[in-house]
């Protein structure tokens, strides 16, 4: 991009300064390269900054705190895994209906983790009125993966102490640890430490938020687990059984797993064509899962763009979604990072890997 151009891009919300060094903090100046630069004075999305990675944080010297299990979440993972597989064994003798009910329950707590507590609660990357906002606390019930409150901080930390012990699934430690094991030992205190750092006041102040928090205990017993079963019960004389191991225990595993792929595949196995330097790789594979997710060095590139990928709707049911509510005039202020600055960020960090066209 011409320097002119960026001069003026640099500029354009400050324009009383004359240099661009003036604009931008020196030490952005040394991380950044000039077309990341061109982004920051764009500052497409000013609410929030937690979630911008901060290379200055590093690791304790000395070894980590022994692991501490807890048995009650090792249990109850357990034997949900086990009524999934058992659900497996009756997916074939389920009614027709059954398999559409589980299947939409699926799409709505992925949607509920992806567009809600991902896309919109930890990163702002676009807007949403109420009638979508209600819907997606409720999508994010039925997916029970902590309220959103919890997740967003959880998220927010990931990105920012991204692949260290204050990362709640640092990828450093295995695939196990960041898929499901974060979740069966007790945090690192650098999590509870270096989380408590964090600006979390925007979600402290949406009311819909701090109501699921409120409640949520009651509202995932209704939502995951009473709700999916009762339906097909009631609904289409579905057995109990069928009801209870597959559109609930199976589904409730299975949208899990895809979700934690997230944090365990996109982590380990992929290319790199935004940024070598990170650990977060573009997996087709989680993007199948979840609808969306799996574009994730481009995530970590980009935390503020609304598609979590370069792209739209390739593999991205989530971005679909999103813009069909913005069609209806429910979801607005859609973030996407400019193609100048994709472009600068390859030819600056990516691992040779990207395809242009």
């Amino acid at each position: 991009m011409p320097a002119r151009l960026l001069q003026e891009k640099l500029l354009y919300h400050h324009h009383h300064h004359h240099s661009t060094s003036q604009q931008v903090p020196e030490e952005w100046r040394r991380e950044f390269g000039e077309g990341d630069l061109l982004y920051l004075a764009e500052d497409i999305r000013p609410e929030i900054k937690d979630d911008i990675y901060d290379p200055s944080y590093q690791d304790a010297e000395g070894p980590r705190p022994k692991t501490e299990f807890v048995w009650r979440n090792i249990i109850l993972m357990g034997l949900l895994h086990l009524g999934a597989l058992y659900g497996i064994i009756l997916v074939p003798t389920c009614k027709f209906y059954t398999w559409l009910w589980a299947y939409f329950c699926y799409w709505a707590s992925i949607e509920g983790i992806t567009a809600g507590a991902h896309r919109l609660w930890s990163h702002r990357s676009y807007k949403a009125r109420l009638p979508l906002r209600l819907f997606l606390i409720i999508a994010n019930t039925m997916a029970f993966q902590n309220d959103v409150y919890e997740w967003a901080r959880n998220h927010r930390a990931h990105h920012k102490f991204s692949e260290t012990d204050a990362d709640p699934h640092n990828s450093r430690r295995g695939f196990f640890f960041s898929h499901v094991g974060w979740l069966l030992v007790r945090k690192h205190p650098a999590v509870k430490e270096k989380g408590a750092t964090l600006d979390l006041s925007d979600l402290k102040a949406e009311k819909l938020v701090m109501f699921q928090r409120r409640y949520y205990k009651i509202a995932v017993l209704v939502m995951c687990f009473i709700v999916p079963t009762l339906v097909p019960w009631f609904c289409w004389s579905e057995t109990f059984v069928h009801s209870l191991y597959v559109a609930t225990f199976l589904r409730y595993a299975v949208a899990l797993n895809a979700i934690w792929l997230v944090n365990s595949a996109a982590h380990l196995y992929g290319y790199r064509p935004y940024d070598k330097n990170i650990e977060p790789r573009e997996s087709l594979l989680a993007s199948l899962g979840t609808m969306g997710e799996g574009f994730h060095n481009y995530h970590h590139s980009f935390p503020y763009d609304y598609s979590a990928s370069e792209y739209r709707w390739y593999i991205n049911f989530s971005t679909f979604f999103i813009d069909c509510m913005a069609a209806l005039g429910l979801a607005y202020d859609r973030k996407k990072v400019s193609k100048a600055a994709i472009l600068a960020r390859v030819k600056r960090t990516g691992d040779g890997s990207y395809k242009s066209g």
